[in-house]
């Protein structure tokens, strides 16, 4: 006579059948452990869990290896016993001792994050060779992370090529990610951007976020594909759907630029806004750009500051900048010289050509600080090393006059030749008297006539008086 199932039996069949299936799971450090049994087991799977770990506990006590790896994860997802990394580190201990993979990487995961266990990359490295050395996907992806960025291990871009193409030709989204930065920065293997787009397109398709960014951003530049903006606003979105800030970043670009969709302000301020929200510097320049210029949003000084602050006090020099013009201009902040010269320093110090212009110009004027033509030559010049023409301009005038340096024609004539040749008016008049006066340059009349009608014809009205007097003198 056959005995019956109960009901009970049944449900304890269908869980345990589901822990086994655990096993054929892969994933990455990042992920830490594999899916939830609810996400894999649907409704009903998950009742009784106590008896079920308990059922499970029994089985593990006796060695029974997937037994002891499912403990492990009960005890990390804390589904019928109170979440316990210690204990999992323990069950996992005794199951990777065993060969399990599963527990195995499970394991080297433990160590990499230091949960339940001191922290230590090399046992880390060693729990995920095991596993991947048995073919199992997450510990491959693992250890190929691990090679390339040298956590636990000499950084091996070889090695890491090596157990990323393994993992990713099996289909792991995580793997296909890491080897497309491989092929794109052109480590462990030649530099190759179609590789790159194959491998992203691949692990993109799959869901990962950070692969949509990346493809979305080969279309943007034509890098190992054809340019196409409708393509890169696409992947982008279904990054910064799933979250990812710079996806969100670039979306908004896509709106405000109107690339490869109709051009929506209100829609970049949303974007940026989510991205800004996340701490991306860049993101919070350009919403305060937005608010200061009213574009998609209702203008907003006070708003605007808000933001360029968060992203001054990241470092970005653009914002610096920024929030300097704001406090010396008084606009949505009281005015304050010492906070404009605070923050033009700061972004100067950084290369930021703006600023070492307007720290130059307050260094001239004394508003903010001490007058004083040294500091505003020291700034003026880092911009005309940078191509500024008005830096290179205002340095020429420096060392024409002599003040905050030793006078000098010559190197005026070298800094205001630049200038004057990328068309700077006032630079084209005082070239055209060095010419003619000999300063700095043997006289040449025709030189001299030439700089002076090019600053004249931009309306240069000292050029054009010189013009009209050099033409009575003639007649």
């Amino acid at each position: 006579m056959q005995s019956k199932i109960s009901i009970g039996m049944i449900k304890h069949i269908v869980f345990y059948s589901i822990c086994l299936l655990l096993l054929q799971s892969q994933g990455f450090a990042e992920d830490k452990f594999l899916p939830s049994l609810n996400h894999l087991a649907g409704e009903g799977v998950t009742q009784n869990n106590e008896q079920t770990f308990l059922k499970l506990k029994l089985a593990a006590e006796q060695g029974n290896a997937k037994a002891q790896f499912n403990l492990g994860y009960l005890y990390i997802i804390g589904e019928g016993v109170a979440q316990d990394y210690s204990q999992a580190f323990k069950w996992f201990k005794l199951a990777a001792d065993q060969g399990d993979a599963g527990a195995q990487n499970n394991l080297g995961n433990l160590y990499f994050q230091g949960e339940g266990v001191a922290q230590d990359y090399g046992q880390a490295i060693k729990w995920f060779k095991l596993a991947a050395e048995q073919g199992y996907v997450r510990a491959q992806n693992n250890l190929g992370y691990n090679y390339m960025k040298g956590l636990g291990v000499a950084q091996d871009y070889g090695q890491a090529f090596k157990w990323l193409m393994l993992a990713a030709d099996q289909g792991s989204a995580k793997a296909q990610f890491n080897l497309g930065d491989l092929y794109y920065e052109g480590k462990g293997v030649a530099q190759d951007y179609g590789q790159a787009f194959k491998w992203y397109k691949l692990a993109a398709e799959q869901g990962d976020a950070g692969a949509q960014y990346n493809l979305g951003d080969l279309y943007h530049e034509g890098k190992g594909v054809a340019k196409n903006y409708s393509q890169s606003f696409k992947w982008f979105r279904l990054a910064a759907e799933q979250g990812n800030a710079i996806a969100q970043f670039n979306l908004g670009i896509h709106y405000k630029n109107g690339e490869g969709v109709t051009q929506d302000y209100s829609q970049a301020f949303k974007w940026y806004k989510l991205a800004a929200e996340q701490g991306v510097a860049i993101a919070q320049i350009s919403l305060g750009h937005l608010y200061m210029n009213g574009e998609g949003v209702a203008k907003n000084y006070s708003q605007a500051i808000k933001w360029y602050k968060l992203a001054a006090e990241q470092g970005n020099a653009g914002a610096q900048n920024n929030l300097g013009y704001f406090y010396y201009a008084g606009e949505g902040v009281t005015q304050d010289y010492g906070q404009a010269i605070k923050w033009f320093k700061l972004a100067a110090e950084q290369g930021d050509v703006n600023a070492q212009l307007s720290l130059g110009g307050l260094y001239i004027k004394g508003e903010g600080v001490a007058q004083d033509y040294s500091q505003a030559l020291k700034w003026l010049k880092m911009a005309a090393d940078q191509g500024v023409a008005i830096a290179q301009s205002s340095l020429g005038f420096f060392y024409y006059e002599g003040e905050g340096v030793a006078q000098n024609y010559s190197e005026a004539f070298k800094w205001l030749k630049l200038a004057a040749e990328q068309g700077e008016a006032n630079a084209q008049f005082m070239l055209g008297n060095l010419y003619m006066n000999g300063d700095g340059v043997a006289k040449n009349y025709s030189q001299a006539i030439k700089w002076l009608k090019l600053a004249a014809d931009q309306g240069n009205e000292s050029a054009q008086e010189k013009l009209k007097s050099l033409k009575a003198e003639t007649k």
